[in-house]
Formats: C-alpha cells, structure tokens, sequence
C-alpha cells in the first residue's frame, strides 16, 4: 500500500441517517411515499444520478437543477448545525497514516461543497493531499472514475491503492478501479451487500497499517 482512499459517507462521518432523512422529505413532498430502505438501494451514487433514477421510476416531473441545489444547501446547514464527531477510529487511522508518511485522499459521491463543510468541520481538510468530488467525473459510482481520478492526483498507480468503502456501488467502484478494498459494515449506512469487498470490518479500529499490509499480502 502506497496510499489510501476514504470513502466519507459513512466512513468519515456518519451522515446516512442526514442523507436519508432529507431525501424523505423531498420523495414525500414529491408524493412518493416509500418505506425507509427505499433509499438504500442508491446509498454512493451521486445525487443527480440518484434522482434522475427516482424521476424515471416514479415518473415524475422534477426541475433536477433545483432539488440538487436545495439539498446541498440543507445537508450543509444540517451538517454545520449537527453535533457529530468522525466514525470511531478515523481520526486514529489518520494520525497513523500520517506519522508514516503515507498519503491519503478522499473519493465522495457527495458534492465538494459537502465534503469540505464535513472536513472543516473535523478540522482534517489539511490533512488530505487528494479530494474528488463525484460531480468532477464523468461517472458516479459504481463506475471506478471517482478512485482512478483520486489515485492519479495522488501520482500513485491504482494497484497500489487501497480504499475504504461502507456502500456496494463504492466497493464495485474500487474494484473495477483495480484496488483492494475494505468494506466497512457502517450499521447506519442500511443493508449494504460488501461481499465484493476484499475484508470487511464492523469497526474503523479493526483497520491499521501493518494489517492492512498483511491483508494486501494474503492476495
């Protein structure tokens, strides 16, 4: 491993009960009425790819443009405002990534004024050497795009990456993108299918370097 790519919902932060909670409101205003595992079929994708899905299935009229932008304008206010604290163990992981020396960025379905609020909030944004934004590529997750953009802003080649995903559209992204990756089984991230995944964990604190090296040994 030469360097290691975070997933942030639900990895960094806990922040699917925030993405679920928002999008209910906006189904219900829009008349659809689905029970609370609806929305985690499409939990990594990017929210335009998430909506125009929703618009199609339900046949629904929808100014696409203005529903993105309300969204982000209240996840990042509901972000700011809401008391929380990285997932449990990042801020070690990160600390140790950092006394070794090895680089780390962030690959996020979400919108880069999101993943900023989120990292400010933390006070890490410094820490990260790559940030990519699931708006900056020409396809969301599970296309591979997102994690090939953030290991070539790394200048380190995909083999050599390892990511750390909690969804399946993120876990098929990293794969197709060449990279290990492990699967963090986020309760709150909904019923998520990690099989792909090359180890799964229950806690961020399962994860350091040396085992993630001895893993990447196993393969």
């Amino acid at each position: 491993m030469k360097a290691l790519i975070f997933d942030m919902d639900g990895v960094i932060i806990d922040s699917e009960p925030i993405h679920f909670a928002v999008d209910e409101e906006f189904l219900k205003r829009l008349g659809v009425h689905e029970g609370p595992e609806y929305m985690e079929q499409f939990v990594g994708m990017r929210n335009p790819d998430i909506w125009k899905r929703i618009a199609e299935e339900h046949q629904l009229s929808i100014n696409l443009d203005a529903i993105l932008e309300e969204q982000r304008v209240h996840k990042v206010q509901l972000i700011r405002e809401t008391p929380l604290e990285p997932i449990f163990g990042i801020r070690e992981l990160i600390n140790e990534l950092l006394a070794r020396d090895i680089p780390f960025g962030l690959a996020s379905s979400s919108p880069r004024a999101l993943i900023e609020a989120v990292l400010e909030k933390f006070e890490i944004l410094h820490a990260f050497r790559a940030i990519v934004s699931g708006e900056e590529v020409p396809l969301g997750k599970p296309a591979p795009d997102i994690y090939l953009k953030a290991a070539s802003l790394l200048g380190i080649a995909p083999s050599n990456c390892v990511v750390i995903e909690d969804a399946h559209h993120g876990v098929i992204a990293a794969k197709r993108a060449g990279m290990m990756c492990i699967g963090f089984q986020n309760m709150h991230s909904g019923a998520q299918d990690l099989s792909k995944a090359d180890w799964v964990v229950d806690s961020i604190r399962e994860v350091t370097v040396s085992r993630i090296m001895e893993r990447m040994g196993a393969h």
